[in-house]
């Protein structure tokens, strides 16, 4: 039995571990138990603004099942011979940078395997040296905007934008951002320029109750670096319009590229299919931005069961009277079900 288990979390540990190493070149402890379901990202967020004291507290998984997850990810990299490296995780204060912990016992040598990060020895020198100072980069204060003025949790003052240290909301006054001018989102070039200009900043976040999630409003810099930016982006305005013509041209020659692969493959896949439905479903699941399988990574990759789902996707709304049960107020999971049978017919035909 307890083969059976250890086989089962190896395999989680590995697909985790794949996962995060393919979408971002490293891969840390972090990522993995993330990946595993053991504690969510949201909880990371959390910590690293100092709402959570600790991460331990947020491990959802028995003492045995995280250490042996952990000694399962050190032997994968060590096989997959990935190059170890050391970061600091800190946030930013009123006081200055204070280092995170993950555990309460502060035990150094756990904490040094959570700080620990493993790089594809594929990376070059430079990507890797970009790297290590992204990840060594404190994190953003994160400002709430509020509809209307609230209450600092220091004194008696008021205002609009709050700033969150550990359990107490504070006024910009008694952050020390009072001093910072409002850049709201919008442009791009502008905000990148500005952040970059300035020593210090902060993003400003709304709650958006219909969506029921944080949505970002704009940041706050210093004022000199605002005005850098600003004049930057007047002396090179031509020049960026220029080139964001030419990369909007070239995401569409992409886009047909990719749409012409998915067509052909589509086709050998179900040649049953009609040709103007293969079509439909390509130029369908390849939307760019459109968040559907197609346009995941295994989606442009060409992955055979990426586009098995999208076509299966396209049964499912276009053959069977699915979208129909959801307008009558039946579970999306009931939905499925009742009409799997009906897209696994029409998907077998389509292979023949």
């Amino acid at each position: 039995m307890e083969i059976a288990f250890q086989t089962k979390l190896e395999e989680r540990v590995y697909r985790a571990a794949e996962a995060a190493l393919v979408s971002q070149h490293y891969v840390c402890l972090i990522d993995v138990l993330c990946g595993m379901r053991l504690f969510a990202s949201s909880a990371v967020d959390s910590w690293r603004k100092g709402r959570i004291n600790f991460l331990e507290s947020e491990i959802q998984g028995s003492p045995n099942k995280i250490s042996s997850s952990i000694a399962i990810f050190l032997r994968w990299a060590q096989e997959k011979g990935l190059k170890p490296s050391e970061t600091d995780y800190v946030r930013l204060t009123q006081s200055g940078n204070v280092p995170l912990q993950f555990f309460r016992s502060g035990d150094p040598q756990i904490e040094k395997i959570f700080r620990t990060y493993y790089v594809s020895p594929e990376l070059s020198e430079r990507k890797r040296q970009k790297l290590q100072g992204k990840l060594e980069k404190t994190q953003q204060p994160v400002v709430f905007q509020n509809l209307r003025d609230a209450e600092c949790g220091a004194d008696i003052a008021q205002g609009s934008m709050l700033l969150l240290e550990g359990d107490q909301a504070l006024c910009l006054h008694c952050a020390r951002l009072d001093d910072l001018e409002f850049l709201p989102a919008g442009d791009t070039a502008l905000t990148r320029r500005a952040t970059k200009f300035s020593k210090r900043a902060a993003v400003v976040v709304h709650f958006n109750r219909a969506s029921k999630r944080y949505e970002r409003q704009g940041i706050l810099v210093e004022q000199a670096a605002l005005e850098k930016a600003e004049q930057e982006c007047v002396e090179d305005a031509d020049e960026r319009a220029a080139a964001r013509a030419r990369a909007a041209v070239q995401r569409r020659q992409q886009d047909r590229k990719l749409v012409a692969q998915m067509i052909k493959l589509i086709a050998e896949l179900f040649p049953g299919c009609p040709a103007t439905e293969v079509a439909a479903i390509a130029e369908h699941t390849a939307v760019r931005g459109s968040g559907r399988v197609g346009r995941s990574e295994a989606g442009r990759n060409l992955d055979e069961k990426a586009l098995t789902l999208a076509v299966a996707a396209a049964v499912r709304h276009n053959h069977t009277p699915y979208d129909e049960l959801l307008a009558s107020g039946v579970d999306r999971a009931d939905a499925r079900q009742q009409i799997a049978g009906r897209v696994e017919e029409m998907l077998g035909k389509w292979r023949k």
